[in-house]
């Protein structure tokens, strides 16, 4: 019989979804928690209040799941479209506008095929998550973070060691390149406005980073529904305008040949999360949100893209608009610029978004949960270890202007086997399935077919790197 917790006229229920749809949605995204290990608190959020209710019991820890009292976050009214506007945010990112780019690898019928199968797979690994995780919590152990999952299935030590380590520098590196292209961004509005202008690249990262610093003071992952609200609306509104731009320049009189022949090879670096929540009611409804959202922005903008400017798509299709640092006569100035502002203003979504695992790991060292989200005790420690999390990733961010590369690693070897090979082999290992059934041919398959993906990657990162190092500079003005 699960434990009630009454606070006024609202009854939650430890171990029912729909009380954790917030709060466990935040650590099943990006397995955002630390551990307060050796504490027996259950760490529960009063209904408007931001209060903390402090349970010293073992029972009620053994009820949550491991790691249960770790969380501190203030409650909220709950809601599908909140799930669905955090989703969004940690997967459609300005990452999508460099798919012409990977396109011009692949040509017409590989790339298309290798969206159409990125999108499937994620969506059904999302899936087998949710199955996963609602398994354990009718068993009466809510696993709240990715982490708590590979210890509790895999083996202690798998979270801590390998999962966790993975996702803070999977998240971490998002942050930093973040940073970095919203100061790219900054620049490309600041040269259409002064093409000569002296201003160099790294002073734009700082404006940017200054920003961030305001926003990061959010004190929960909940409490960024409406940034993220924002954020979906953005990644809508500049995809529509590069896919309107794609299909204007391709008309155009001057617009580039249409050459559709391979090239190189790259290297999609798009960022995808990593957990989705359970698949039932309003859970089920954010996650389809989210995918209509990244079907619609994702396809638009890599058929449009690599439609108009074929194998000569360049590493952004913004890079296609502009020339000499300003805008081309390929598409008109006002478009060029509003696409810009809205990437720019999404980045500084998804860097918070992103900067949530630091924000955690270091609360929970140096938070008391006993004490209340808003008191002293715990605003100063927030405000000071989140300030130099943001000042660290602008450092690396302006020092680094090559982090792409570095980046492509880091997601290499973090996005593909979180995204694809680990919820198949959680799958495998709780259900057991049997070795003749589909089912089990199929996560596996996935799993050995994105671990020699996520491989391949690596050694492709890293062999860029060293042809690349050779122009590398710090603070370079790119």
């Amino acid at each position: 019989m699960p434990e009630l917790h009454k606070v006024g006229q609202q009854t939650h229920t430890v171990g029912n979804d729909d009380y954790a749809s917030e709060t466990s949605l935040s650590d099943r995204i990006r397995g955002l928690a630390c551990d307060h290990e050796g504490v027996g608190i259950a760490v529960l959020p009063f209904e408007g209040s931001g209060r903390l209710c402090r349970r010293e019991s073992t029972k009620g820890q053994e009820a949550l799941g491991p790691g249960a009292g770790s969380t501190l976050a203030p409650a909220a009214p709950r809601s599908w479209l909140h799930c669905g506007y955090h989703l969004t945010t940690s997967i459609v990112a300005p990452a999508l506008l460099s798919l012409p780019f990977a396109f011009a690898s692949l040509g017409w019928g590989a790339g298309v095929a290798c969206l159409v199968i990125g999108a499937l797979v994620t969506f059904y690994s999302y899936n087998l998550l949710s199955v996963v995780l609602e398994h354990h919590a009718q068993r009466g152990r809510r696993l709240l973070r990715f982490r708590d999952m590979a210890d509790d299935i895999i083996g202690v030590g798998c979270g801590r060691y390998f999962i966790g380590p993975i996702q803070f520098l999977v998240c971490f590196g998002a942050v930093v390149g973040s940073t970095l292209l919203a100061g790219q961004s900054m620049k490309s509005i600041y040269l259409i406005a002064k093409p000569e202008g002296p201003i160099k690249l790294y002073v734009f990262v700082i404006i940017f980073g200054t920003l961030m610093l305001v926003l990061a003071q959010l004190p929960s992952f909940h409490s960024l529904r409406h940034v993220n609200l924002v954020s979906l609306l953005l990644c809508l509104a500049y995809s529509v305008c590069a896919t309107a731009g794609s299909i204007y320049a391709g008309h155009t009189k001057r617009a580039p040949v249409k050459d559709y022949s391979l090239v190189g090879s790259t290297q999609d670096r798009s960022a995808k999360a990593t957990a989705a929540a359970p698949v039932k009611g309003k859970m089920f409804k954010g996650l389809c949100l989210c995918y209509t959202i990244v079907v619609c922005t994702f396809f638009g903008v890599a058929i449009s893209g690599y439609w108009a400017f074929g194998n000569q798509a360049a590493g952004t299709i913004l890079s296609n608009f502009a020339a000499d640092g300003g805008a081309t006569d390929l598409i008109p100035k006002w478009l060029f610029t509003i696409t810009n502002v809205f990437t720019l203003l999404q980045l500084s979504a998804v860097g918070v978004v992103y900067l949530q695992p630091t924000n955690e790991v270091l609360e929970g060292l140096f938070a008391n949960p006993t004490e209340g989200q808003h008191s002293a005790r715990n605003v100063v420690p927030r405000l000071i270890f989140r300030s130099l999390s943001v000042i660290l990733a602008t450092t690396l961010a302006a020092m680094l202007p090559f982090f792409g590369d570095i980046n492509a690693v880091i997601g290499a070897f973090g996005f593909l086997p979180l995204d694809f090979v680990v919820p198949s082999i959680f799958y495998n290992i709780t259900f057991k399935p049997n070795r003749k059934s589909l089912v089990f041919w199929v996560n596996t398959t996935i799993t050995i077919v994105f671990s020699v993906l996520a491989a391949l990657g690596c050694i492709s990162a890293i062999r860029q790197i060293t042809l690349d190092a050779n122009n590398y500079k710090l603070f370079a003005n790119v």
